[in-house]
């Protein structure tokens, strides 16, 4: 099963002193949850200013930063409606993304969710389709929305019932199948993970999701997470 990384989220710098912000930050902090056993990474780009970002260079000094340290680990990045509101502009200016991540999310709970899908596809990058909503069922658009890489990101803190939608066992980003899609639950806690590990789902964890331990100290960097993730996966398998 895939443990990804997700390193920073929108959380402030205030929130923690290794909440990685730059391109370097983000770039060592990867590199750092990768030789702890994550399978793939999930930033927040920020601008010059440390908010996030869609903006084409900042996009791309963000993914070329976090590459040159983790040259065979996918990684993706957030499209969420908060960014930029506007849902024209949001497009806009993931239409001029030159450098691409290998896989966004999108929440399906906001609007302009199933737009922005097609233009990722169009683009050649997979979608995450997040649900922040109890019991929400995804709608993908259609033919038109069917992608080659694909996962459904539910949060179990948020989202206690996934989803019934014909889930497949996930491997890996997992080809999306006619009434399936992989699953991903997001690991905010104990339970999450080891609900992953049970049933074969994959999994993330990292400052995003939490800034504590299994043992409620926090954690100095996202690899701390990362290893007890693993640990616990392991101790579940």
């Amino acid at each position: 099963m895939l443990l990804k990384a997700a390193i920073n989220g929108r959380r402030a710098p205030g929130e923690h002193p290794a909440i990685p912000i730059t391109p370097g930050q983000l770039a060592v902090e990867a590199a750092m949850a990768v030789a702890a056993g994550a399978g793939a990474i999930h930033v927040h780009p920020r601008d010059s200013n440390g908010q996030e970002s869609l903006a084409a260079k900042d996009i791309a000094v963000t993914l070329n930063a976090i590459r040159a340290a983790c040259p065979a680990t996918p990684i993706g990045v957030s499209t969420g409606a908060w960014i930029v509101p506007e849902i024209a502009l949001r497009l806009a200016l993931i239409n001029e993304w030159k450098v691409l991540p290998d896989f966004a999310g999108v929440n399906f709970h906001e609007p302009g969710a199933v737009q922005t899908c097609r233009l990722l596809l169009e683009k050649g990058v997979g979608f995450e389709a997040g649900s922040g909503m109890p019991k929400q069922r995804i709608s993908f658009g259609g033919a038109a929305c069917r992608a080659d890489v694909c996962v459904f990101l539910s949060s179990p803190h948020k989202n206690p019932e996934i989803p019934k939608v014909g889930w497949t066992k996930s491997r890996r980003f997992c080809k999306v199948l006619l009434g399936g899609a992989s699953c991903t639950v997001s690991g905010h806690r104990r339970g999450s993970l080891s609900l992953a590990s049970r049933r074969g789902y994959d999994t993330r964890i990292g400052f995003e999701d939490t800034l504590a331990l299994p043992d409620g100290t926090q954690a100095e960097k996202n690899s701390e997470l990362v290893t007890a993730a693993r640990q616990l996966i392991e101790r579940c398998l």
